[in-house]
């Protein structure tokens, strides 16, 4: 699949993958920073940003998308950042093409599966999709529209904000998703997968985990299953933010990536 990608600098290639309901759009001042020092390059996943639809997206397929868009960008090895769902896509690509990565730096995700029935990011992620799905968007005539339409499930305005960068307006004024939003509620169980639990242990390269202190993403019993597959891993903490932590403590963020790449 030819991803839609932006690129930004000169230097060591770096990537960065977005999460769930994110684009490259989202990461272009982190990148724009980042590009002092690397070639940066922030791609949409597939059913996300201006990236093909498809029917499936599972990290199989999400994995050789990477692989593809490295061979077609002649990158031969590269600094691979991802957050949440883009984390994971991060961490199985990792796992089978580890010579293609020269630093892994891991946002807000562990490799667990967040399947179970009772987990909060799959009871939250279920709620969010099934609003987005159900949203008629037919009379609709601004943004704010949606934004109350949508404020009636989800109460939270940063995340309402951030699924509204999801909406596109064509030339005869009609609104819609930009995201495949029918596939991605299809594939739910799919994007909560994790990583296999007999997963052989991954090295060779530095290895580094952020997580926000607000966050219920990556929980202090997490940390075994991390050092299990990385186990030479870091594991930072973002005080004072959340899941979405390069948004909310994007200096604090972009220092902790600078200084365990540049260590």
């Amino acid at each position: 699949m030819k991803l839609f990608f932006r690129k930004y600098g000169q230097g060591p290639p770096l990537i960065i993958i977005h999460g769930l309901y994110g684009s490259s759009d989202n990461w272009v001042s982190i990148g724009r920073k980042l590009s002092e020092n690397f070639e940066v390059f922030l791609i949409d996943q597939r059913n996300h940003g201006k990236s093909p639809h498809s029917s499936d997206h599972n990290y199989q397929l999400l994995k050789e998308d990477l692989r593809e868009f490295m061979d077609k960008q002649a990158i031969e090895k590269a600094i691979i950042v991802g957050h949440s769902m883009g984390g994971k896509t991060a961490m199985f690509f990792a796992a089978h093409y580890p010579e293609k990565v020269s630093i892994l730096i891991v946002a807000d995700i562990s490799p667990k599966s967040y399947k179970a029935t009772n987990s909060g990011q799959l009871l939250a992620h279920s709620t969010i999709i099934r609003v987005m799905y159900n949203l008629d968007f037919y009379g609709i005539t601004s943004r704010q529209e949606i934004d109350d339409i949508l404020a009636k499930s989800i109460p939270e305005n940063r995340i309402r904000q951030f699924l509204l960068k999801n909406i596109k307006r064509s030339k005869d004024n009609e609104y819609s998703w930009s995201l495949n939003i029918k596939t991605i509620r299809n594939e739910l169980a799919n994007i909560m997968e994790g990583l296999d639990e007999n997963q052989s242990e991954i090295t060779g390269f530095p290895v580094l985990f952020l997580k926000g202190g607000n966050s219920d993403y990556i929980l202090d019993e997490d940390t075994k299953a991390i050092q299990k597959i990385f186990p030479y891993a870091d594991i930072e903490t973002i005080p004072n933010a959340g899941h979405w932590m390069h948004a909310e403590q994007p200096e604090l963020f972009l220092k902790k990536i600078e200084n365990f790449i540049l260590q």
